[in-house]
């Protein structure tokens, strides 16, 4: 039995460590959320399925140039895109997200309808594409972000939780919670 139990703790384990398949640059910590004077938003997209190509291309054509000209005018510090890395990865409800840092009091700086007039003089044309590009999807949500700063949050008190010492049998074995 005890046997048997420590060979699912270690398939568990396995299945559960992180997968890596990059070189060691690949290896960054995630971007600080929060800098001074930044708004950080995440943009979710679930594109239905078969036409998740056409979808990029229409973003990257029609959105994607109008994000850079505003991040160039120096609205946005960072623009960042991603697809999940697997087909069913954790709650895979997404499958293209975009994160945009916005700089608070930036510059005066074009609106988007400005810079689309001027990018896209084929208005029609942009339109239509536009109108396309969400019918693609399935769903769409925005989540503005608030950091939380552990080294400077104080804690409130409602929960009592102190850490707990492991009592000797749960030391021994990991199956065996200490209460």
């Amino acid at each position: 039995m005890r046997g048997t139990i420590a060979a699912g703790l270690i398939v568990a384990a396995v299945l559960a460590a992180p997968v890596w398949t990059g070189d060691a640059s690949s290896l960054q910590a995630p971007a600080q959320a929060g800098q001074p004077g930044e708004t950080r938003t995440w943009y979710f997209y679930t594109v239905r399925w078969g036409f998740q190509d056409e979808f990029l291309d229409l973003f990257q054509k029609n959105h994607y140039p109008v994000l850079k000209a505003r991040m160039d005018a120096g609205y946005y510090t960072a623009i960042r895109t991603y697809q999940p890395r697997y087909h069913g990865d954790g709650r895979a409800d997404w499958t293209f997200a975009v994160e945009l840092v916005a700089r608070e009091g930036a510059p005066e700086v074009p609106t988007e309808a400005e810079v689309v007039r001027k990018l896209y003089p084929d208005q029609v044309t942009f339109r239509m594409e536009e109108r396309r590009r969400f019918e693609l999807l399935e769903a769409h949500w925005d989540v503005p972000l608030a950091p939380i700063d552990f080294e400077t949050r104080k804690p409130s008190g409602g929960s009592q939780a102190q850490p707990r010492q492991m009592s000797r049998t749960a030391e021994r074995n990991p199956t065996v919670r200490s209460r």
